[in-house]
């Protein structure tokens, strides 16, 4: 006898941490205090454009490794057909702060976007699975 989960468990908690991995990429966002909305406003747009987003696990039971498409308009992330919860959007100055859950679990993520198109930062869920990891990202466009 195993204490290993049966076969359709493994499936749903790979499936989840596929998602939890969208939401990570999704998670592009940060907290922007309402008084420097205005400004975030007029900065954010030099970020706007698609992130190849490269997510990795470095301790937990989620995936190794995802790559993900995010689109940034507005400041603000995007990844169509996906239902999660993202709390923020991308600051003036490139920082990352935010959060993103899917009601299960959550991934609070950090990190910086640079004008030189690259980015990178740090990701920790909690919830169903609890894992925590690095993220790059690159712009395509």
């Amino acid at each position: 006898m195993t204490d290993r989960p049966p076969r359709r468990d493994r499936l749903r908690l790979a499936a989840h941490s596929r998602a939890l991995r969208v939401a990570a990429a999704l998670g592009l966002a940060c907290t922007v205090p309402a008084s420097a909305a205005p400004h975030r406003a007029a900065n954010a747009a030099r970020f706007d454009g698609t992130w190849s987003v490269e997510i990795i696990t470095e301790s937990g039971s989620c995936d190794r490794a995802y790559r993900y498409p995010v689109k940034i308009e507005g400041g603000r992330p995007r990844f169509v057909g996906i239902g999660f919860t993202i709390d923020g959007g991308v600051a003036g100055s490139g920082a990352i702060r935010g959060s993103i859950s899917n009601g299960t679990s959550s991934a609070d993520v950090r990190g910086r976007l640079g004008l030189d198109g690259f980015g990178a930062g740090t990701w920790v869920s909690s919830g169903l699975l609890q894992c925590r990891g690095r993220w790059n990202a690159e712009r395509r466009g």
